[in-house]
């Protein structure tokens, strides 16, 4: 029984380190790309944007509807590509018109067509499965467009937009680091057992503490004064970059899936990766937006 045992943890320690791995060589490709559109800006950055929101769309679409489903896909795609056109042209809010009817028309075509040869259609089902395959279906077009919308408004600020994508960045990438090593050192209780098995109060903490302390050395080496006002910023943005990546693992485990896909080596899938993100981003522009209005929301979250 002890060998058994022993050879048990030595195989799971074997796994776990083997996807380590991955995971390390997988961000160390990703980030300098991801960084270096970012730092080019403008329609290059808006494609990163439109190309990351359709295979997240992907992703969704496979995870709610277990297949590629083209009543989703089709008009979410095309919602998506023409936010990114009017994105292009600093039309912020026809893009968010864009994403809006997008999301309308998917779910109305999930509840009203057939899903398939040999499928039953949506409206042979209870009123009840009907409707939560529609908001399910126009959700995926919503949470797709926020990734493509939020980044894309917020590196349009002429001033400040770069910094406030590296300060994002900043924040999202260390709680996320942060609060895997602290949580795999330190152990404890869990955070949340129904909806996050491994996910522990210790890496919560961590990663809490990692992403403050980031986004202040951001904000400190681009010269921002108000830093204590900057570091709140960067606490309500890492505590929404949590339960960003709770609320994916919630729809997962919703639908029984472990990963959004197989895309990423060592991550899943991109909806693994940019969930915490996501959510980060779209707080950080309403904050910015709320204090400073739609012409400069970067230096409004922050220059306090």
């Amino acid at each position: 029984m002890t060998l058994s045992n022993h050879s048990g943890r030595s195989r799971a320690n074997g796994a776990g380190a083997g996807n380590l791995r991955l995971r390390v060589v997988s961000a160390a490709v990703l980030a300098p790309f991801t960084l270096a559109v970012t730092y080019a800006g403008g329609w290059l950055f808006v494609a990163l944007c439109t190309i990351s929101a359709g295979v997240i769309l992907w992703e969704w679409t496979t995870l709610v509807s277990r297949r590629a489903d083209p009543r989703l896909l089709a008009p979410g795609w095309t919602a998506l590509v023409a936010a990114a056109v009017l994105m292009g042209f600093h039309l912020a809010s026809e893009a968010c018109a864009a994403i809006a009817i997008g999301a309308l028309f998917a779910s109305l075509l999930v509840a009203i067509l057939p899903r398939g040869e040999g499928e039953a259609n949506a409206a042979d089902g209870t009123s009840e499965e009907t409707a939560a395959s529609a908001i399910w279906a126009a959700g995926g077009v919503v949470y797709a467009g926020a990734l493509l919308l939020a980044p894309a408004i917020m590196r349009g600020d002429p001033d400040w937009g770069l910094t406030a994508l590296l300060f994002l960045f900043a924040d999202v990438w260390v709680t996320d680091i942060a609060a895997y090593f602290c949580g795999r050192a330190i152990g404890g209780p869990l955070l949340w057992p129904e909806i996050s098995p491994k996910k522990t109060w210790s890496g919560a903490i961590g990663g809490l503490l990692g992403g403050v302390a980031a986004g202040v050395a951001v904000a400190y080496a681009s010269g921002i004064a108000m830093l204590g006002i900057v570091g709140v910023m960067a606490l309500i943005l890492s505590v929404l970059s949590q339960a960003g990546d709770l609320f994916e693992s919630a729809v997962k485990r919703h639908f029984g899936v472990k990963d959004a896909s197989k895309l990423i080596p060592g991550h899943g899938g991109l909806m693994d990766r940019v969930d915490g993100f996501l959510f980060a981003a779209v707080a950080a522009l309403l904050i910015g937006i709320l204090h400073a209005g739609t012409a400069a929301p970067a230096g409004g979250l922050l220059l306090w």
